[in-house]
């Protein structure tokens, strides 16, 4: 879903001042299920941020409610300083929309797909984007949408969506289906997006893709923001992992506070350090004479296993 580039709102509006979206203590139920529980979301301005969590755990509804197509139950979202709800025509003249897997008309062929996404307004310049892109995700336009795979579906809706002067992309699992040059292409186009000042929110489940690309991070689980903030800010709630050869004894370092898991295996050693304690730990590494010491900081599949698996 595209359309077309309109002017910023007046400066009066503080919500578009601070952040493209916010959403704040949204509830969405349906029947007796419960999708969202008071869930809220910042989404700075000209930043990449990643909405993280598995499947079913409420971002494709949340997206949803941001596009207009659902009406939460309760609490508040502002997209670009306006009611999703009340201002969707507004809200779609200026928004880029991925979804997660892309449903096409079967008679057209993909660049007939194309321009209908786009819609009727596109200029010179977003034609000649169009065709960029076309080539660069190596689409041939001229088959039918039928016999497309759901790569190839995935490239229709990306076309459509990057060929448009948008300020708010939004991107539902917008690579599923996609072989790793292409994802490698998409990482290029979001990177040249946020260079550009554009606003991008990105829902994935993929660890690897948000932490490529994203300079904030909120990890929703059933329903609820568990964590939000910038990479560096997420990565001080894991541990790092440090190794080391020495034939020292190991005791003071199993004594100190923030140490996890230590095992030796012969002159090797590895353990689990918090964050606030690797100050502590290199002094005493030291005075144990290690040897080939290396300090592997938390990645997002730590923070990840932190909140939806048994890692702890």
């Amino acid at each position: 879903m595209t359309t077309e580039h309109t002017p910023a709102p007046a400066a009066g509006d503080n919500a578009s001042a601070d952040a493209a979206i916010t959403t704040r203590d949204l509830v969405k139920t349906f029947g007796r299920t419960r999708a969202l529980h008071g869930f809220s979301l910042t989404v700075p301005t000209g930043q990449v941020t990643g909405f993280l969590g598995p499947n079913g755990a409420g971002k494709s509804t949340t997206i949803r409610i941001l596009l207009g197509l659902l009406q939460a139950t309760s609490g508040q979202a502002r997209i670009l300083g306006m009611d999703p709800w009340k201002d969707a025509v507004s809200v779609h003249r200026r928004i880029a929309y991925v979804p997660g897997d892309t449903n096409l008309w079967p008679g057209l062929t993909g660049g007939e797909a194309i321009d209908v996404l786009m819609g009727p307004g596109a200029g010179a310049d977003a034609r000649r984007r169009r065709q960029e892109l076309i080539e660069r995700f190596e689409l041939d336009p001229t088959k039918r949408c039928r016999t497309y795979s759901k790569g190839n579906r995935q490239k229709v809706s990306l076309v459509a969506a990057l060929a448009r002067d948008a300020d708010l992309y939004l991107m539902d699992e917008p690579t599923s289906g996609l072989d790793p040059l292409m994802e490698e292409i998409f990482t290029q186009e979001v990177r040249a997006l946020r260079d550009q000042g554009r606003t991008v929110l990105l829902s994935s489940h993929i660890l690897a893709e948000v932490e490529k690309l994203c300079d904030r991070v909120t990890i929703i689980r059933a329903g609820r923001d568990v964590e939000s903030g910038t990479l560096a800010q997420l990565r001080h709630l894991t541990r790092s992992t440090v190794s080391a050869t020495t034939t020292a004894d190991p005791s003071a370092l199993r004594a100190l506070d923030g140490v996890h898991d230590l095992h030796v295996e012969g002159d090797r050693l590895r353990f689990d350090v918090d964050d606030t304690a690797v100050a502590t730990a290199l002094p005493v590494l030291t005075r144990m004479g290690v040897s080939g010491l290396t300090i592997t900081p938390p990645s997002l599949e730590d923070l990840f296993l932190r909140h939806y698996g048994d890692a702890s």
